[in-house]
């Protein structure tokens, strides 16, 4: 398959993009399902419509990888991974495993920036909202939730939970159906800031297993009592 990106790359410049490049380009067009789950990356190809040496889309696709997005395979090349409602469950859980765990570790001793920095971050996904950028926002809130986990001090789930995340968003992504109100999506984050600032461990708990639990119809099902 010739990768054909509905962004068109610049080589005016005079110089090939970086790995970066080619990786935000293809992880934006799988999560918006522009390049659907199956497709196939073939480094000349990709190296061709970038502008860029096959070494540095080898390095675009490493990182894709790491994230779970493509699977590579040997001689039978790069192809964009799946997105199953199963896969999908199994990386809510262990989000939430992840996240229910780490919490109170953080409210046990927070960094005197941990606030500040979740506030800033909830005024960054307030301009990505009024932007229209989905993705954006939902980058920014990945970043969100490791910030709170990073006080936790398991930087070992950091790695897990950004893979959790990912897919969650690109599940969700996947299976919109219409168009969301991203300020509001970005808003359920307050109520996250508030129940940490407040130093109340249980409500804290009780926020975030809620926020887990209602990105997707089928939270309920994954946890139940969750007062969806």
């Amino acid at each position: 398959m010739v990768y054909l990106s509905g962004k068109s790359t610049s080589r005016s410049a005079g110089r090939p993009p970086k790995a970066s490049t080619a990786f935000n380009a293809l992880k934006r067009d799988i999560m918006l399902g522009t390049l659907p789950a199956g497709a196939g990356l073939t480094e000349l190809d990709l190296a061709a419509h970038f502008g860029c040496s096959q070494g540095t889309v080898r390095e675009a696709l490493l990182q894709l990888q790491e994230e779970g997005l493509v699977h590579r395979r040997g001689h039978r090349g790069t192809q964009v991974s799946d997105c199953t409602e199963d896969e999908a469950a199994e990386m809510f859980r262990l989000r939430d495993h992840i996240e229910s765990a780490g919490l109170p570790r953080t409210m046990a001793a927070p960094s005197r920036t941990l606030i500040p920095d979740l506030e800033a971050m909830l005024g960054d996904m307030l301009r990505a909202a009024e932007a229209d950028d989905e993705l954006q926002l939902a980058a920014i809130d990945r970043d969100f939730h490791r910030r709170i986990l990073q006080d936790a001090r398991l930087p070992a789930l950091d790695p897990i939970l950004h893979r959790c995340l990912i897919h969650n968003h690109r599940f969700k992504i996947s299976r919109s159906l219409g168009v969301r109100n991203l300020t509001a999506t970005a808003m359920r984050h307050r109520t996250l800031i508030d129940a940490i600032a407040g130093g109340d461990v249980a409500a804290a708990s009780a926020a975030m297993r809620h926020h887990i639990a209602t990105i997707v119809d089928l939270g309920p099902e994954l946890f139940p009592g969750s007062n969806q």
